[in-house]
């Protein structure tokens, strides 16, 4: 039996790792979403024909990955990155990375990993803070993303 067979399916979703590639980055998230691919659609009115509109393939387009975790430390490499893109008012190039994501078993191995290519931040933000609430400062990361690969 494989290990991924021994682990159980389908695996838990709570016990993942991303990496950043070529990169020494802060790793640790709470949240990893908008892995994901879907066919943007065009629709097309037949002449003659009322009953239905075709719907004509366009390309893939992908959502942006979505990263949270508990607010960084100034000196993080990801936060120096945000600011670098985000703060940089485009003076130069943007410097884009590949991202991995890897979902893992008990032994903390890829069960499941999926190539995030070419991605770079769009979007920082930190969540309101509540006066009434005992709960850690989280901010939200979102990059821009040419394409996703499953590898394993």
């Amino acid at each position: 039996m494989s290990a991924e067979t021994n682990s159980g399916y389908p695996p838990p979703a709570f016990h993942f790792r991303v990496v950043f590639a070529g990169s020494q980055q802060d790793t640790s998230f709470q949240e990893v979403s908008g892995i994901g691919a879907r066919m943007e659609m065009e629709p097309y009115q037949e002449g003659g024909e009322n009953r239905f509109t075709h719907q004509l393939p366009k390309g893939a387009v992908h959502d942006n990955l979505v990263l949270k975790r508990g607010i960084a430390d100034a000196d993080s490499p990801l936060v120096s990155w945000c600011k670098e893109v985000l703060e940089g008012g485009l003076a130069a190039p943007i410097t884009t990375r590949t991202v991995v994501v890897n979902l893992l078993n008990e032994s903390h191995e890829p069960l499941r990993s999926w190539s995030v290519e070419r991605a770079y931040p769009v979007k920082w933000e930190v969540q309101p803070f509540h006066s009434t609430k005992n709960e850690v400062a989280i901010e939200t990361i979102e990059l821009s993303y040419a394409y996703a690969n499953r590898t394993a």
